[in-house]
């Protein structure tokens, strides 16, 4: 007898009819979108920064307030299937995006894998280098813009 494949929910449920567990399930967890962004006002381009949001356990890589976030976080978004189209802010490695536009999750994310292990090894979650954004004064966080190289930041050179 041939044991019958089963396919794994994010490759047989459009993102848009997951459900809530499922859609959550989707975030690996990095971090990334906690980061603070600048916006250029001229060009509308997107800067991240090496500063994490206040909220943001750093090492945990969880956001400390996650289901009152909306409310304690000024400025903070809700990742709706409704609005995956617009993710394109979000990190090139980000779950969410990639499973968008690729239509599959990357080979190290914790539900391919079944943990975070991988994504750690590759250095693809903020634990290492974000910086708590109370630390720093806020005319100074130009000076905290990074560039993402396969998830891993670099000093951002405007040259």
């Amino acid at each position: 007898m041939i044991a019958k494949r089963y396919e794994p929910f994010w490759k047989t449920t459009p993102m848009a009819q997951m459900t809530t567990q499922e859609w959550e399930s989707l975030c690996d967890g990095c971090g990334k979108c906690c980061l603070q962004k600048l916006a250029d006002d001229e060009t509308d381009e997107v800067y991240y920064t090496n500063l994490s949001c206040h909220q943001l356990d750093i090492g945990a890589c969880r956001c400390k307030v996650y289901d009152k976030r909306l409310e304690k976080v000024e400025g903070c978004l809700s990742l709706t299937p409704e609005d995956v189209s617009k993710f394109d802010w979000l990190p090139d490695t980000c779950g969410y995006r990639v499973l968008h536009e690729t239509g599959d999750l990357p080979n190290w994310h914790p539900l391919v894998v079944g943990s975070d292990r991988e994504m750690k090894r590759q250095g693809l979650n903020v634990s290492h280098y974000a910086v708590n954004e109370n630390t720093v004064d806020e005319e100074d966080w130009q000076e905290h813009i990074i560039k993402w190289v396969h998830g891993m930041p670099e000093p951002y050179d405007p040259s």
